[in-house]
């Protein structure tokens, strides 16, 4: 896993460029401790940079960014190929010959072989520029479930990317778009595309843009994409398939010649990938869990159940109010793009790097496919809500219950109206009175991006799964855990979007997987054998921190918000309990944002 980046800028002289690509690099370092490297077209003006974190042939082989096939192609590559073997043996049998034991230079060698139809091919997460020196194109690629990002902005002819925003700004890219303040506070995150700089945009996910080199023409095309297709009803079959597909998803997922490890929380889902890599693991599984004095969020008496039951290396960490005091700080500014959460997330990832590990496995995505959150019940509610006038649910803005106020989001048309009532943070009125805004041009915002599909066609929970997929899971939990455990050296792995996974669980019937008497019941079902009964006959409690008590108490948190004019009023809300912690952070990154 690394960090790339590059530019194409055939108006400037090459030592310029080459300047603007290593400043950018080194900006990225920490997501890449291990290498660095550097590609320089002279005649193309064209330079390609590379951050290595070093997980695959831990040799300088592995060194980029790489050429293939006589220097015709170049390749700067962010990612993991979990299917990179079955392909090279495919390529060797094509004539292909190969020179590293990287999966690098497999992506090379399918490209070379079957063009951007190789892309269709690849299980894994990835983000990566490829040159193209025959045909002059620079091609870049992300991985069809967004797992890995990569940004970009196209001006002139000239076309910059990189993995993190904060890579443009320091190039001198410092122009803000204005609506991303906005699509914070309602969201809590900032939906992709946008990004905080006017001109830079995410990539779309299962995407490759196309750059000419010599006419600057680009466009965008999709290579790959999920669908849900209920094919699947006999719950026996479902629970077999699950159960052999996803233990080979983890087997993938492990492949690696670096420390490697599993985030184990206490709930479900990180207790059967542990169950399942262990039984893999022949030297020893390493897990790791956060546990807090605070009990009533202190998940540690599950982990321990489960620990006991595996033959693992098991790494516990006590996580105190004063560690959360001294590095709230640096979390927000480690944050590329502004978030309100994902603080978790960048704990775990340093207590994986003090355990000496590379990559770790995370839970991400069971939720979102097999419903565990409550929106998929809530979902329910939203057709007879859809119903009422929206002079109604508009009028709930009035009401001093958070999700009431919420109602008008429902007048939004679409996914984005359904999923702003679901997870909104703030409506119109309260962010346009925080921002000196026009409220009406508020709604406008938020109504025209981003520009998502009509999913009423699909059933009610896979509504809301599709929602939690493509929006929360997308633009927060994906996002925070590449940024939070890159900052770390740490790569985080996701089995439950395992390409194989993801296609096999989207064709099982909605009234199978999300029927029971538990959230996930159809996980259950499948892996309760293996699973001791406390962990999944139990209340569900995510991965959250004491952060209300914590941030109740933070100097740091009252100096930001106490003593800003916008934000001192949410600041006392918040310490009469009428403003959710989350809210409360959504403010202090904006604020933070909005000083950088």
């Amino acid at each position: 896993m690394c960090r790339i980046s590059g530019i194409i800028d055939r108006t400037q002289e090459i030592a310029s460029l080459r300047n603007e690509v290593e400043t950018m690099s080194k900006t990225l370092r920490r997501g890449g401790p291990d290498d660095e490297g550097i590609y320089v077209n002279e005649e193309e003006k064209l330079v390609f940079g590379h951050r290595r974190l070093s997980l695959i042939d831990l040799s300088p082989l592995g060194h980029q960014p790489m050429s293939y096939q006589s220097s015709r192609f170049y390749i700067t590559y962010n990612g993991e190929l979990y299917n990179y073997k079955q392909l090279k043996e495919q390529l060797a049998a094509l004539g292909h010959t190969f020179h590293t034991r990287s999966d690098t230079e497999v992506v090379l060698a399918s490209f070379a072989q079957w063009g951007i139809k190789a892309f269709e091919r690849f299980n894994g997460m990835f983000a990566f520029a490829l040159w193209d020196n025959l045909n002059k194109k620079v091609y870049l690629v992300r991985d069809g479930s967004g797992i890995k990002p990569l940004y970009y902005s196209i001006t002139n002819k000239r076309l910059v990317f990189a993995s993190e925003v904060r890579a443009f700004k320091s190039i001198g890219v410092k122009e803000k778009d204005t609506n991303a303040e906005i699509y914070l506070m309602a969201y809590g995150h900032i939906p992709e595309p946008t990004t905080t700089l006017k001109g830079v945009s995410m990539l779309p996910k299962g995407s490759v843009l196309t750059f000419d080199a010599n006419s600057g023409d680009w466009k965008i095309n999709s290579y790959t994409h999920y669908s849900y297709l209920e094919k699947i009803s006999d719950k026996e079959t479902a629970k077999n398939l699950i159960r052999e597909t996803f233990q080979l998803a983890i087997e993938r997922h492990l492949i690696s010649d670096a420390a490697i490890g599993v985030f184990l929380s206490g709930g479900l889902d990180s207790s059967i990938i542990a169950s399942l890599a262990n039984k893999q693991n022949k030297k020893g599984l390493n897990t790791l869990s956060i546990y807090f004095d605070e009990h009533e969020y202190s998940e540690k008496k599950y982990q321990d159940i489960l620990i006991n039951e595996l033959s693992c290396n098991h790494s516990q960490f006590l996580l105190k109010e004063d560690d959360f005091r001294k590095y709230l700080p640096t979390i927000i500014e480690d944050m590329d793009l502004p978030s309100c959460d994902g603080i978790n997330t960048w704990f775990i990832s340093k207590f994986a790097k003090e355990s000496g590990l590379k990559a770790v496995l995370s839970g991400i995505g069971g939720d979102e496919i097999f419903g565990g959150y409550p929106s998929f019940d809530r979902m329910k509610l939203l057709y007879f809500l859809n119903l009422s006038p929206k002079v109604l649910l508009r009028a709930g803005r009035f009401s001093t219950n958070k999700k009431a106020r919420r109602l008008g989001y429902l007048t939004i048309d679409g996914s984005k109206g359904k999923y702003l009532f679901l997870r909104g943070q703030f409506i119109p009125n309260e962010i346009a009175k925080y921002l000196g805004a026009n409220e009406s041009e508020v709604w406008n915002i938020l109504d025209s991006q981003p520009e998502l599909p009509d999913i009423n066609y699909l059933s009610t929970p896979n509504q809301a799964s599709w929602l939690e997929m493509n929006l929360y899971m997308q633009n927060q939990l994906l996002r925070d855990a590449d940024v939070m455990s890159m900052n770390h050296g740490i790569e985080i792995r996701v089995p439950f979007l395992d390409k194989e996974f993801l296609e096999l669980s989207l064709q099982i019937s909605s009234h199978l997987k999300y029927h029971g008497q538990h959230p996930k019941q159809l996980l259950i079902d499948t892996f309760k054998d293996i699973i001791p009964r406390q962990i999944w006959d139990r209340p569900k409690m995510g991965f959250s921190f004491p952060f209300k008590e914590w941030m109740m108490k933070n100097t740091f948190v009252k100096e930001q918000l106490n003593g800003n004019s916008r934000s001192s009023s949410h600041y006392y809300k918040f310490t009469e309990g009428k403003l959710h912690w989350s809210q409360l952070m959504t403010l202090l990154v904006a604020k933070e944002q909005s000083n950088a």
